[in-house]
C-alpha cells in the first residue's frame, strides 16, 4: 500500500496471501457497493452477492441508483460489512446479458440466500476486480499485513 510508510512486498514477511482475501469476500454475507453518480457525488448501498472465480455478482432494481450510476459510470468500490479484517475490492461493473446468470454465481447464491440470482427481479451484474486491499485493523497487525494485490496491471498479481 503505497504511501502508508508500510511493508513493501520485497520485505513483505507478514503481508497477507490472496487465499485470505478471497475466502474473506467469499463468506461475507453482506456487502457495500460504492457507486458514483453522473454528476460526481458518491453513492453507497449494502447488497446481497457471491465471490465465483475472481468475480463478484450481485443484483439490484432496473431503477435504482446503483445500477443507473454503473450504467454510466460502471467503476465501483465493494467492501465488506466487517472492517476488522478488511477486503476493499476497486474494480468495474458489467451488466449480465441474457435470461440467466452464470451457473456457478446463480448456484453459490441460492445456497448462500435460499434464492437465485433472477434478472426478473433487475440487472445482475459483475464485479472484475482491478485493485484488491486488505488488512487486518489493530495496533501490532496494520503496518505488517496491509497489503494489495494488483489485477492485470503491470506489478505483480496474486
Amino acid at each position: 500500500m503505497p504511501g502508508y510508510g508500510l511493508t513493501t512486498a520485497p520485505g513483505g514477511k507478514g503481508l497477507l496471501p490472496w487465499s485470505w482475501a478471497s475466502q474473506r469476500i467469499a463468506k461475507a454475507r453482506r456487502y457495500w457497493v460504492a457507486t458514483t453518480r453522473p454528476n460526481g457525488r458518491p453513492h453507497a448501498m449494502p447488497v446481497w452477492g457471491v465471490w465465483i472465480e475472481n468475480r463478484f455478482y450481485f443484483s439490484t432494481g432496473a431503477r435504482s441508483r446503483k445500477a443507473r450510476n454503473l450504467a454510466a459510470i460502471p467503476s465501483c468500490v465493494i467492501g465488506m460489512e466487517e472492517g476488522i479484517r478488511a477486503v476493499i475490492v476497486e474494480g468495474v461493473a458489467q451488466k449480465i446479458r441474457g435470461s440467466k446468470p452464470p451457473a456457478a454465481a446463480n448456484k453459490a447464491y441460492r445456497e448462500k440466500y435460499k434464492m437465485g440470482l433472477d434478472p426478473k427481479l433487475g440487472p445482475i451484474f459483475c464485479v472484475r476486480p482491478q485493485v484488491v486491499f486488505g488488512f487486518i485493523e489493530s495496533e501490532t497487525e496494520f503496518a505488517t499485513t496491509a497489503t494489495r494485490w494488483v489485477f492485470g496491471g503491470k506489478q505483480q498479481t496474486f
